[in-house]
């Protein structure tokens, strides 16, 4: 299954001077799979050790962190012989053993020749207690669900990818037909690896849900098995209401749909362990958009995003017969799937800071603002074209900025500073 992440691997391995890699991402998204089959691909041997319950890994660690020591240890452990540069040592769970985190240091410091790559599925600075993470010494990249792009080279429409890497913009006009009728696909299957193999070789809906509900059902469990103790119960109920939340015309998180009477401060810790967790995406409201735009966020305001827009549809309740109703399926549930959709995208392949913005009245809001390092960019969202939405209009008289976009089926345009950018190029 083709990564985009693949390219970063191979350019970071042919850095001479590179550091240990930390691969940062929720569960069920492929980090294992990845990392297993570059290094079968680009090494001679690869390393694999699962640190989950690994109580040999971790007396290992919780000695002194001296290279030498530990990669004598590791060798007993695999039984073979790690030969620099020809070994990928891979970590999978590594928060699970933090002290491996804490080594990484000693190994780009002492023994840069060796090759380490760690898997990580949860993200939380606490784990390392009174000691601090040696962020300068690693290189951190995150993967998440696979895009539209990568699903369509999955799917096998290599010549739809390819058009819209190099913005061949007669070639997609000429195909838009048919990017329309994938990214229904997509909205149903969505981005979960297994999801999209499935699809990709039998082309089965019913088959794609009966995987959904599994990967859904493990994450309830992780929630009981990984959260710290007693809070489990509210990460539920902070998880289980995200598509409520979502289906509302106005996608503000309210805590009320939790219990009558929940407070923000109750529930704090559970929204940053979902995100610590990679299983939310949290999108705070701005007052004004102006630079730096984090400091105009309202703490008190935000959305939360669920990982994958086919496993959004499925907590909705998404049926497969409304792909054939149209275009339909970029409108239900007052659009949370269209939303999810350009949240997922501009995350997974900008790498940028996402807000949104409602003046202090609430009534004129855009769904989406981000600052590319050099424009500070409003982004309207909808599933069709309204010429005569005044949310965008509103924002461009007060704030005059340099470009807007607007996100929906339509076909390209650039007109006025206004940018008409179908969903499917994103």
């Amino acid at each position: 299954m083709y990564r985009a992440i693949t390219e970063d691997l191979l350019r970071w391995k042919d850095n001479s001077n590179h550091r240990p890699l930390i691969i940062q991402g929720a569960r069920r998204v492929g980090k294992t799979t990845l990392i297993r089959e570059f290094g079968s691909e680009n090494y001679r041997d690869t390393v694999y050790i699962n640190l989950e319950n690994n109580r040999r890994m971790a007396d290992l660690f919780s000695g002194d962190l001296n290279v030498e020591r530990l990669i004598m240890g590791i060798e007993l452990y695999h039984g073979f012989k790690i030969i620099p540069e020809k070994t990928l040592i891979f970590f999978d769970e590594v928060q699970t053993v933090p002290r491996v985190f804490l080594s990484l240091k000693n190994f780009h410091c002492d023994a840069p020749e060796y090759n380490i790559i760690c898997a990580c599925s949860h993200w939380d600075d606490n784990i390392f207690g009174e000691e601090s993470f040696p962020k300068d010494d690693v290189e951190i990249l995150r993967l998440y669900p696979l895009t539209f792009k990568e699903f369509l080279i999955t799917m096998k429409k290599d010549y739809l990818a390819t058009a819209l890497s190099q913005k061949d913009f007669d070639r997609i006009e000429c195909n838009k037909a048919e990017y329309i009728e994938y990214l229904k696909y997509y909205f149903y299957v969505g981005g979960m690896p297994q999801a999209v193999s499935c699809f990709a070789e039998k082309k089965d809906f019913y088959e794609v849900w009966d995987i959904q509900k599994e990967v859904l059902e493990s994450y309830e469990q992780d929630i009981l098995k990984y959260s710290p103790r007693g809070i489990a119960p509210k990460i539920q109920s902070v998880w289980s209401v995200l598509p409520k939340q979502l289906s509302k015309e106005k996608k503000k998180f309210v805590y009320d749909l939790l219990q009558n009477g929940a407070r923000a401060k109750d529930y704090v810790t559970s929204v940053f362990w979902l995100m610590d967790s990679g299983l939310a995406y949290k999108v705070n409201r701005i007052e004004t958009p102006e630079r730096p735009l984090y400091a105009h966020e309202d703490p008190k305001a935000f959305k939360l995003f669920p990982i994958d827009v086919g496993l959004l549809g499925h907590m909705l309740g998404l049926q497969p017969h409304t792909l054939l109703d149209g275009n339909d399926v970029f409108a239900v549930f007052n659009e949370a799937l269209t939303q999810q959709f350009v949240l997922q995208e501009m995350t997974a392949n900008g790498g940028i800071k996402i807000y949104y913005y409602t003046n202090n009245r609430g009534a004129s809001e855009i769904e989406f603002v981000v600052d590319d390092g050099m424009r500070i960019i409003p982004i309207e969202v909808s599933a069709k074209l309204n010429l005569q939405a005044k949310s965008l209009k509103v924002y461009c008289e007060k704030y005059n900025p340099e470009i807007a976009v607007r996100v929906n089926l339509e076909e390209y345009k650039k007109e006025d500073g206004v940018i008409n950018a179908p969903m499917y190029m994103l």
